[in-house]
């Protein structure tokens, strides 16, 4: 019996960490956030009973049949780790220290059923029990080993942002721009990283590191003496996020790039977005400047403390004018020096104009910001322009909004051929997110040929939309996933090019 028991117990712990790396992914997705975390797994509690639910099954089988049931229980807990195996991932899990110090904790967790089986008197069924709760409740000891966690992980962030903070305070010369936005900011980010750097010795937080803590990774790995301006991307989904990040860098300028309906699960409404984003204004000093995006009445209308330089497409100190767009990019003036980019879409000249105002601003002439501003290249995901010939894909996976839906769609109406949407929707927009779907949907009809909506959860609110907008039924398709969606694209006969606009890619956790 020992010998089948021991045989049980590695298949414990074998299923037990495979659930474990699946449940830790999505927290990882899910930003850390218990709440968030804990509104995902009733979301898919169903799915996760499924795979696991049946080991209560061992407790029986240990009890009636001795070392049989023993080695019959291996098979099951064989089994469920089976069902439970990593898949591919689009953003797949990093093993970082915080995961590796969860992961230690959850162990410790999960041997608790172990000293039972082995030490308990008889305690073998009882040891067999504990083992199938802990496996069936693996996304909730996730959730416990992440709160006896909790101290250790807020002094391992203290000393980290005090670190941060001692590189910030070496350098006093250094320049820091804070950028944020509903959307847009890391558009803007990179496009001033390309301007500036004509000029300046030029940092930027990489990638989406646009939380405190991915703020303080950049600073702590990638924040050079020599540098001498340093952009900072600050991202939000909570009141107090964008000032918790100025408390660390203390910008002196700072751009709001829009406002709108962005992370209302976590906002709840559309004036906390407004009061989050204009904490970056709020921070500045009296000698700093805010550069904001006056197209934008939530931007528009707010009054801060601090000299302001407005941009945009109709109003502002810095307006593109003279726009003529198609499907080879744009060509606009900016005070009377003509630009071109192969940036698709107006939203681009926009944020462009953002960039433009704030390299000007610091002292490199428009005449020379016309040679980078054209061989500015897509940034990746953001209406970026993939294939060729009779095949066109506009890829605008990254993180779907109302408002760059809108302008993808518009940039999906400048192109010839045959025009396929492929869209799962738009996600984190709360009690609003239906009718915001149901918008798209009735946008798009008049933009596209083909409507292919990924995911039958998400598909009913768009397909209203297409719908009542009087969309041919028989042109609208419904898949699981994303390339199951494009391999449909290509299927569709088509005497002209097929030009598929790709709006947004949900992350795993969708």
């Amino acid at each position: 019996m020992r010998l089948a028991f021991s045989a049980l117990s590695l298949c414990y712990l074998l299923c037990a960490f495979l659930l474990f790396r699946k449940q830790v992914h999505f927290f990882q997705l899910n930003s850390y956030k218990p709440e968030v975390q804990k509104k995902w797994l009733r979301e898919h509690l169903e799915e996760h009973l499924l795979r696991t639910v049946w080991v209560l099954g061992a407790v029986f089988l240990l009890r009636e049949l001795g070392a049989l049931g023993a080695w019959l229980c291996c098979a099951l807990f064989l089994i469920a780790a089976g069902l439970n195996l990593p898949k591919k991932a689009k953003k797949p899990l990093v093993f970082t220290a915080r995961v590796k110090r969860m992961g230690l904790t959850d162990l410790l967790l999960h041997l608790i059923p172990l000293l039972f089986g082995f030490f308990a008197p008889e305690g073998e069924s009882f040891g067999a029990m504990l083992m199938s709760l802990a496996l069936v409740g693996a996304p909730w000891l996730l959730l416990a080993a992440n709160t006896l966690n909790r101290p250790l992980e807020k002094a391992v962030d203290r000393h980290y942002i005090r670190d941060a903070r001692r590189i910030l305070a070496e350098c006093p010369e250094l320049k820091i721009i804070g950028v944020t936005g509903s959307y847009g900011k890391t558009s803007v980010k990179f496009f001033l990283e390309k301007l500036l750097s004509t000029q300046y010795n030029t940092l930027v937080t990489p990638l989406n590191y646009n939380t405190t803590l991915g703020v303080v990774r950049a600073v702590r790995e990638n924040l050079r003496p020599t540098h001498e301006i340093f952009v900072c991307e600050m991202g939000a989904r909570n009141v107090g996020d964008i000032k918790e990040i100025c408390d660390l860098v203390h910008p002196q300028m700072g751009i709001i790039t829009a406002i709108g309906p962005q992370h209302l699960e976590s906002f709840k409404s559309v004036a906390n977005v407004v009061k989050t984003k204009f904490e970056l204004a709020d921070s500045l000093p009296p000698d700093g400047i805010f550069f904001g995006n006056m197209d934008s009445p939530e931007i528009r209308n707010r009054k801060v403390s601090v000299p302001t330089v407005g941009y945009g497409l109709t109003r502002g100190d810095y307006v593109a004018q003279d726009l003529r767009c198609d499907e080879r990019g744009v060509r606009f003036t900016v005070r009377g020096v003509e630009f071109e980019t192969k940036l698709l879409g107006k939203h681009n000249v926009q944020n462009l104009t953002g960039a433009i105002a704030v390299a000007n601003t610091l002292g490199i002439p428009l005449e020379k910001l016309r040679a980078p501003v054209r061989r500015l290249e897509a940034v990746e995901h953001r209406l970026q322009l993939r294939g060729s010939g009779d095949r066109l894909i506009i890829d605008d996976a990254y993180n779907s909004n109302p408002a760059g839906a809108s302008a993808a769609l518009e940039t999906l109406g400048m192109f010839q051929g045959l025009k396929i949407l492929v869209t799962p929707g738009m996600v984190e927009l709360g009690a609003k997110q239906s009718e915001l779907n149901t918008a798209l949907g009735k946008e798009a009809a008049a933009r596209c040929d083909r409507a292919i909506l990924v995911g039958k959860r998400q598909a009913p609110p768009i397909q209203a939309g297409l719908l009542e907008a009087g969309f041919p039924r028989e042109h609208i398709f419904v898949t699981d996933t994303v390339e199951e969606a494009i391999a449909l694209a290509d299927s569709f006969p088509a005497e002209e090019r097929r030009v598929i606009l790709l709006e947004n890619d949900l992350p795993d956790n969708y």
